[in-house]
């Protein structure tokens, strides 16, 4: 069994903003596998189903960005998860480009509250996470404003692609192909953007 938590903020003011595109990823998911994220319990959005032939909980925690991790390690505890092999993170990340993967095994918060919040909770950084990149903000702006802002066209497109790929690489790593979805996913896609703080 996997537990795959989409981070995000809840309620229709912050739909489709760049803080979500956890929330964002899970539900492009979700929707292949036919899967119905609507039982709340454990603070939290649950869905059960499953995807490759494996059984998965699918989480969207309603406890704001911040509290993640509240809802995440109520969720790990009451299906005695692994937290090491069997939980998947997907969320937001500034220092990639729009549209831009990064798989990791393990890691840092990387100055994101909602992973520093479920590191806390859980007492590890060891667990499997999918970052998808929202750009930089642009100079001079709010970084709160920036996050909590929409896409552009052009930019909602390639996050579009990019959650595809993401829901791909879920597979992947439930089937136990960490390194194989990092050598795939892990590459840029714009020159002009910096590597991430955490390489």
């Amino acid at each position: 069994m996997f537990i795959i938590a989409g981070l995000g903020n809840p309620g229709k003011e912050y739909r489709n903003t760049r803080h979500n595109v956890g929330y964002s990823a899970l539900d492009v998911f979700a929707s292949k596998y036919g899967i119905r994220v609507e039982e709340e319990k454990f603070k939290a959005l649950i869905g059960k189903g499953v995807a490759n032939g494996q059984k998965v909980i699918l989480v969207k925690p309603l406890t704001y960005m911040n509290l993640s991790g509240e809802a995440i390690r109520a969720v790990c505890d009451y299906y005695k998860i692994d937290v090491e092999s069997e939980l998947i993170v997907l969320y937001d990340d500034i220092d990639l480009a729009v549209g831009q993967l990064r798989v990791r095994p393990k890691g840092s918060a990387g100055g994101h509250n909602g992973i520093k919040n479920i590191i806390a909770h859980l007492g590890t950084e060891v667990f499997q996470r999918i970052r998808v990149g929202i750009g930089k903000k642009p100079p001079r702006m709010d970084l709160a404003d920036y996050v909590l802002g929409h896409f552009s066209k052009e930019e909602e497109t390639a996050e579009k692609e990019a959650y595809e790929k993401v829901s791909d690489a879920i597979l992947m790593l439930m089937d136990g192909q960490i390194e194989e979805a990092m050598n795939q996913y892990n590459r840029k896609v714009a020159l002009t953007e910096e590597p991430s703080k955490e390489e």
